[in-house]
């Protein structure tokens, strides 16, 4: 039998960089290898451990930067076993431990209902916060094939919260999630109107919150670049226009974490892979030039 290309995952960017204790880090790699309610294409399990194999390919240096010498510790893969309350407690309470000490989550998924973690490791800090959204999908329906806790809903979940959203790249959704962003004024920025327009010179309401958390599911950028996704779907962002987008973000915003989801890696194919793994690093480049 042949062994699983997925298994015993190294230390995210270890080929280089020295692993560090979680207090000596800057970053918390975080990952989350949970697959529960893929509705169309599986695999985003393995998405975690796909990431970290393709990170021992990158190089420390990063657009005149070098993020990695901040420290990156790589925690251990949170056990997805069990409901999704369950998992999400463990999910949010290895975000908490992270945040206590003051450093920067990111997690890897799995898939998107993962998020939810996070926003409530947040939450409970008591700071105000909103959550920006890459993707293809509104994720706000109330559920999804009868569960509260799908990939499909979990961006209904942080706006019961009262928690600020805004998301970037959507170009699939149903009527209820669209009556559901008028009716409460969601701001968004959609694929299509992207295509037409690009980014606003502000991208984000005057008024939303100083402090965000970006998660980026993978399906925002378009299948040209990213087809290793549950639900890819056409017209979605280039590398460089979300890379544009996140600089905006950091240059506008403190980001206090973040995560990058739905990656449904299929074996002997690296260039997705690898584009997450740069994703991860772009985003810690940015966090260390903001400060």
């Amino acid at each position: 039998m042949n062994e699983s290309p997925y298994n015993n995952p190294p230390a995210f960017h270890s080929d280089d960089l020295t692993p560090q204790s979680p207090e000596d880090a800057a970053f918390h790699v975080i990952p989350v290898p949970w697959e529960t309610s893929v509705s169309y294409e599986g695999g985003t399990q393995n998405g975690p451990a796909a990431i970290l194999h393709a990170s021992t390919q990158l190089e420390v240096y990063c657009d005149g930067n070098m993020p990695g010498e901040a420290g990156i510790y790589t925690a251990p893969e949170i056990n997805c076993v069990g409901t999704a309350p369950e998992v999400l407690d463990r999910i949010q309470e290895a975000t908490a431990n992270t945040l206590k000490l003051g450093k920067f989550p990111i997690l890897l998924g799995g898939e998107h209902a993962m998020t939810l973690g996070p926003i409530k490791a947040i939450a409970a800090t008591g700071i105000e916060f909103g959550v920006i959204q890459f993707d293809a999908h509104a994720d706000l329906r109330e559920a999804y094939q009868g569960n509260p806790h799908s990939h499909a809903s979990v961006m209904k979940r942080v706006h019961d919260l009262g928690i600020p959203i805004f998301s970037i790249g959507v170009r699939a959704l149903c009527k209820e999630e669209a009556d559901l962003r008028e009716r409460d004024e969601i701001p968004h920025l959609d694929g299509k109107e992207f295509w037409k327009n690009g980014y606003p010179e502000q991208i984000l309401p005057i008024d939303f919150p100083k402090n965000i958390f970006i998660t980026f599911d993978v399906d925002g950028l378009d299948p040209s670049i990213m087809p290793t996704t549950g639900t890819p779907v056409p017209g979605g962002l280039t590398w460089f226009q979300a890379i544009d987008g996140l600089e905006r973000l950091f240059s506008d915003k403190n980001v206090i974490g973040a995560d990058i989801v739905e990656l449904a890696p299929q074996p002997g194919r690296h260039d997705t892979d690898f584009l997450a793994a740069n994703l991860v690093y772009k985003i810690m480049d940015l966090s260390t030039r903001s400060k």
